[in-house]
């Protein structure tokens, strides 16, 4: 299949492309570089655009005879989003209905849009499963929330079949050691106890230990970045044509912040300091999937079902570029 990857230089993009490549598809990768690594995808075709660019997004769909589309561009931080949610509107929904729109007028029928657990706001249960009320609590998460709904009305219409796969805190790095996470600025948790295993940082701020969970910290579902690309390659192959469709990707078992800092000293041998701050807004206790829904109907297993052999792969990545691509 010939498949235009948004965002496809990115962390959960080039993890998704190599996968593609690794399976026989066309692969053209349309993105900004704003947050992406032309590093990270050396063996796709890449345009270097935005999505505000609909000629050359036409140009693409035309030259490469796309097929098929996985939508990851996107502004992706929570805590930004709030204080300027313009920017959220303007690059997660506006120019998300651009692409569209051509998707549209294309007759591309194939699309998977990487969406998010924010999209749920502070759940009522845990598990969380996709029967759970959306009801986002950031600009972040409306704007992917209103997307969705944007592709369930297209996909009647049109005839598009879409999938939007809400995952959770993604997390690890390509088991060969090829690809890994390099955001700036950081802000997941791994990556940032990582570094300071490696002291690159002088401490992990942890956000509040006062939590009603057993250790006080955060319970975050933790998903692989290489399970995560399984899910969108099977989503993409087993859509169904003019229905919309939503998952949940995680792992149904959560971790918390303190037992993510004491399974990385152990995988790294290293004291890992901790510094306590207040609890940031909005955070709720517990984040876990119910990912029943995704592996009864399409098949999904994941390979690395636990903290520890996720944390094990980013650590291989750190170790081999401790400066991030730019190494």
């Amino acid at each position: 299949m010939r498949i235009l990857v948004t965002g496809g230089a990115g962390y959960i993009g080039s993890h998704t492309v190599k996968l593609l490549l690794e399976r026989g598809h066309t692969v053209t990768v349309f993105d900004n570089l704003s947050a992406g690594h032309r590093q990270a995808v050396p063996h796709a075709r890449l345009v270097v655009a935005d999505l505000k660019d609909v000629d050359t997004l036409d140009h693409a769909f035309i030259n490469d005879r796309i097929e098929g589309v996985i939508h990851f561009a996107a502004s992706a931080y929570v805590g930004q989003s709030v204080p300027n949610p313009s920017k959220y509107y303007r690059n997660n929904l506006s120019t998300s209905l651009n692409l569209l729109e051509r998707v549209r007028r294309h007759g591309i029928a194939r699309f998977v849009f990487s969406s998010t657990c924010a999209t749920y706001g502070i759940p009522e249960t845990v598990p969380i499963t996709e029967r759970e009320s959306q009801k986002p609590i950031n600009p972040y998460g409306n704007t992917k929330l209103a997307f969705e709904r944007m592709l369930a009305d297209y996909a009647p219409a049109h005839g598009i079949g879409s999938v939007a796969l809400r995952y959770f805190n993604a997390a690890g790095a390509a088991a060969d050691g090829s690809l890994g996470e390099d955001h700036t600025p950081e802000t997941h948790l791994i990556p940032i106890v990582l570094q300071t295993a490696l002291g690159k940082r002088p401490h992990v701020e942890v956000f509040g230990n006062d939590y009603p969970t057993p250790d006080g910290t955060c319970i975050r579902d933790y998903v692989h970045v290489e399970d995560l690309a399984e899910a969108h390659l099977l989503a993409l192959e087993q859509l169904v044509p003019g229905e919309f469709q939503a998952f949940n990707i995680g792992t149904g078992t959560g971790s918390s912040v303190k037992e993510v800092i004491t399974v990385a000293e152990s995988i790294t041998g290293k004291a890992i300091a901790v510094k306590y701050a207040p609890r940031r807004a909005g955070d709720p206790p517990m984040l876990v999937a119910s990912a029943e829904k995704i592996q009864r109907e399409l098949g999904w297993k994941p390979k690395y079902p636990d903290v520890r052999s996720i944390i094990e792969t980013a650590w291989k990545w750190l170790q081999k570029q401790p400066n991030g691509y730019a190494g």
